[in-house]
């Protein structure tokens, strides 16, 4: 008998991952279909459509699902064994939502195993394109949100967030306004990981409570959706979404059409499916106390947190690992651009020359403190660079390798304030 293995998978903005582990945690066999160099008939640019109004952002729903289709195949041709799967889950790019036209559940249910998945299921969606989180078109939903249940702050004592334009609640609602007909249409709205997982399950899969509390609807407290927020944003919300599950979840059996097509043991589990994020926090083990940082063209901080205290800034999640506890996610957007551009400034564009000019100053840098915001900040809410010296007094230039520390120093300090701002103890 075949070793057991386990699969996972990531639905994310450019690209559908693969990867299987064994037991002991080994990976086994890992693949990715790249959606703008793999699936060019749908013209994606970065995996999404831009629109002409700069702000509107989606992804083509079928192209998720016909890559599943070809990272598949090309399993099954490279001599994968998948009945030795015991087990799949995975995750989705946060704040991505799908909508499943009426009568679309007995499709998915009787899919034919002689077809790809995207043939079967090309007619299921209400809404073509899927928004997702790039999206920032829906700010007149966000500003009645937060009127209709009494404040910014309110809403993210009760969400763990104020109103996001990328937030799924608030997509909902701009779909609801500007096409009430579509919506009607609508029988179960997913998030980018529930979708993934019905289309393993062979029925809608519910929405976990990490990935649920990025939508501006879920009461992260109580694990459920708040009335006031639902009815806030389209009349009959609470039954397409379905009830919210713990984020470790056993869903079921995989669906049928995965045993006949591709030789899945009719035993392999399908759990749930969280958002990115969440399942970062997840990957790497994190534990209270914890704080993991990725350091990309924007900065993301997320820590385990027992008692959080949400605020204007930054976003508290349910913890996908323990759902008695929470994880808080903050988003810096100058990361590693501004990095790069202080590198370029003051160091030829040298990484190595950059790490000589830090490691010549002293940690404190003497006094000299930097906030450096290229682009408008998340948080805070901030733009331009700000220097200032040991006396608290504005300046206009620090020497080149002040300026590194500075900068250094600096994005790390406001990482530390804003993390503690969440109810993080140092």
């Amino acid at each position: 008998m075949a070793a057991p293995c386990y699969l996972g998978w990531d639905f994310s903005t450019q690209q559908l991952k693969v990867i299987a582990i064994d037991e002991q945690l080994r990976v086994i066999y890992e693949d990715n279909v790249h959606f703008d160099k793999d699936l060019p008939e749908f013209k994606t640019q970065g995996g999404v459509y831009i629109h002409s109004d700069r702000l509107t952002v989606t992804s083509p729903v079928l192209m998720w699902i016909k890559a599943l289709d070809m990272i598949l195949e090309k399993m099954k041709s490279s001599g994968f064994n998948f009945s030795q799967i015991r087990a799949l889950s995975g995750a989705g790019q946060q704040h991505g939502s799908v909508y499943w036209k009426k009568g679309s559940i007995q499709i998915l249910k009787n899919a034919s195993s002689e077809l790809p998945l995207h043939q079967s299921l090309k007619s299921c969606f209400s809404v073509s394109d899927s928004p997702i989180w790039m999206d920032s078109s829906t700010t007149s939903q966000c500003r009645k949100l937060e009127k209709a249940v009494g404040g910014a702050q309110h809403l993210a004592s009760v969400t763990g967030s104020r109103a996001y334009e990328r937030f799924t609640g608030n997509q909902i609602a701009k779909i609801y306004s500007q096409n009430p007909e579509v919506y009607k249409q609508t029988e179960r709205i997913s998030l980018v990981s529930s979708f993934a997982a019905s289309l393993f399950l062979g029925t809608y899969a519910p929405i976990d409570y990490s990935d649920g509390s990025g939508m501006n609807l879920l009461q992260i407290w109580e694990k459920a959706w708040s009335k006031s927020c639902l009815d806030a944003c389209a009349p009959g919300l609470e039954e397409r979404l379905g009830c919210p599950v713990p984020s470790h979840s056993v869903l079921g059996p995989i669906s049928p059409y995965y045993s006949q097509r591709y030789g899945f043991s009719p035993d392999c589990k399908v759990v749930a499916f969280t958002g990115d994020n969440p399942a970062s926090l997840a990957g790497m083990r994190l534990q209270e106390g914890d704080i993991a940082i990725s350091l990309g063209t924007s900065d993301t901080l997320f820590l385990w947190i027992q008692e959080p205290t949400p605020a204007l800034e930054g976003h508290i999640l349910c913890n996908p690992v323990d759902s008695q506890t929470y994880m808080a996610l903050l988003c810096f957007k100058n990361g590693s651009l501004m990095r790069e551009k202080i590198r370029d400034d003051c160091a030829s564009g040298s990484w190595d020359e950059f790490s000589k000019a830090l490691s010549s100053t002293v940690a404190g840098n003497s006094g000299n403190l930097g906030f450096y915001f290229d682009v408008m900040e998340i948080t805070p809410e901030a733009v331009g660079v700000h220097r200032f010296n040991r006396d608290n007094q504005k300046v206009s230039r620090f020497p080149k390798e002040v300026e590194i520390r500075a900068l250094i120093e600096g994005q790390f300090m406001a990482k530390r304030i804003h993390a503690e701002k969440l109810g993080y103890k140092v």
